[in-house]
C-alpha cells in the first residue's frame, strides 16, 4: 500500500484552473500556445476543461500561470511574445515586474501596456519628457511604441500633428530605382511605420489623417528650416542619421512639441558607421532637463524568442565587418 501511494504521489500533476474567458485567452485559439508554454517550463502539460496540469514539478509552472491569468484578464487573448516577456521577468530575479503597473497608452479605446521593464521607463518618459531617446536592438517595441503615443497625443487633441521622418539612407537597396513619385518611392521603405499605426487605426483612417495634414510623413532631408509647433516629431532609424542630420531634427523642436529619436546603433547602413550621429547626441543631451535616452537590449526584444536570441548572439559576436567600418 504504502509503494502504491508513493507511486501516485510521484505521477501527481500540478494543476491551475481558470475561468473559461481568461483560458481562452492563455491558451489562445485552438489551444495553440500550449506547445509553446511547454517548450519555456520544460514539461509536458495538459487541459481538461479549464484546467492545465503539468505532468512534472515545475517551481516556475504556478507562477506563470498566475501572471498569464493577470495579463489576459486585462489585454485579451495572449500570444508567444508576451508570454515569453512575463516567463523572463519570472526567471530573472533581479527584473522589475512590470504587470501591475498603472502605466498605458489608450488609443481608440485600446490600451498598450509596458512588456518589459524597459517598456514601462519608455512609456513613463514618453509622457513627462520633451525630448525622448529610445536605442536599443530590433523587436523591442521602440517605433511601435512611439508612434501609438503619438497617435493618443493627436487624436487626444493634446497636440494637432504627427509627423514621421526617416533618413532615406538603404540597407544594401537604392530608392532612386523605384517606381513612382516620391510618396510611392518612399511608402514601401515607410511600411514599419504604417503597421504600427495600422495596429490601432483602419488604413482609411490613417488616409484621411494624411489628407488633413494631422499625419505627414517626410525624408529627413525635407526638415532642414522648419520649426514645428504643437506636434509629436518622431525619427525613427536614427542611426542612420549623419551628425549634422541629428542636430538638425533635434532643433526643429517648436512650442508645445515633443522630439522622439529610436534608432538600432548595431544597424548603422552609413558607408562610414563614425558618421552616425545617434550616440553621440544621446550622448550630449543626455543630460539636459527634459532629455531622456532610454537604452534596450536584447532582454527587452518582444518580437519572440527567437528574435531575442538572435539579436543576443550578435550583439555578443564579433563582426568583422563592423569592425572594418569603424
Amino acid at each position: 500500500m504504502g509503494g502504491k501511494k508513493r507511486l501516485m504521489e510521484k505521477t501527481m500533476m500540478e494543476s491551475y484552473v481558470f475561468t473559461p474567458e481568461i483560458a481562452s485567452a492563455v491558451l489562445g485559439p485552438n489551444d495553440s500556445n500550449l506547445p509553446y508554454l511547454e517548450a519555456l517550463l520544460r514539461t509536458d502539460l495538459s487541459v481538461r476543461g479549464t484546467s492545465i496540469s503539468a505532468a512534472s514539478s515545475s517551481p516556475m509552472f504556478v507562477p506563470l500561470m498566475k501572471r498569464l491569468e493577470k495579463i489576459a484578464d486585462r489585454n485579451g487573448t495572449l500570444a508567444e511574445p508576451e508570454i515569453f516577456m512575463e516567463f523572463q521577468l519570472l526567471s530573472d530575479p533581479d527584473a522589475e515586474m512590470v504587470a501591475d503597473e498603472k502605466v498605458f497608452i489608450t488609443v481608440q479605446g485600446r490600451s498598450i501596456y509596458p512588456k518589459s521593464a524597459e517598456q514601462r521607463k519608455f512609456m513613463k518618459a514618453l509622457s513627462s519628457s520633451s525630448v525622448v531617446m529610445a536605442l536599443g536592438p530590433a523587436g523591442t517595441g521602440k517605433t511601435f511604441l512611439s508612434i501609438i503615443w503619438a497617435l493618443s497625443e493627436v487624436l487626444s487633441g493634446h497636440r494637432s500633428k504627427l509627423l514621421l521622418a526617416r533618413p532615406v539612407v538603404e540597407a544594401g537597396e537604392s530608392l532612386g530605382f523605384l517606381p513612382g513619385d516620391l510618396q510611392q518611392k518612399l511608402s514601401p521603405y515607410l511600411r514599419p511605420l504604417y503597421d504600427a499605426m495600422e495596429y490601432v487605426l483602419h488604413p482609411q483612417q490613417i488616409k484621411r489623417l494624411e489628407e488633413a495634414g494631422t499625419i505627414e510623413i517626410a525624408p529627413l532631408a525635407y526638415m532642414r528650416g522648419r520649426s514645428v509647433n504643437n506636434a509629436v516629431m518622431i525619427l525613427d532609424e536614427a542611426q542612420n542619421a549623419s551628425r549634422t542630420q541629428m542636430k538638425m531634427f533635434l532643433t526643429r523642436l517648436g512650442e508645445n512639441s515633443q522630439l522622439i529619436v529610436s534608432g538600432d546603433p548595431s544597424q548603422i547602413d552609413l558607408l562610414r558607421r563614425s558618421e552616425s550621429g545617434l550616440e553621440e547626441a544621446a550622448s550630449l543631451i543626455g543630460g539636459i532637463e527634459g532629455v531622456s535616452v532610454i537604452r534596450f537590449t536584447h532582454k527587452d526584444t518582444i518580437r519572440s524568442r527567437i528574435v531575442r536570441d538572435i539579436v543576443r548572439a550578435y550583439s555578443e559576436g564579433n563582426d568583422e565587418d563592423d569592425k572594418d567600418d569603424c
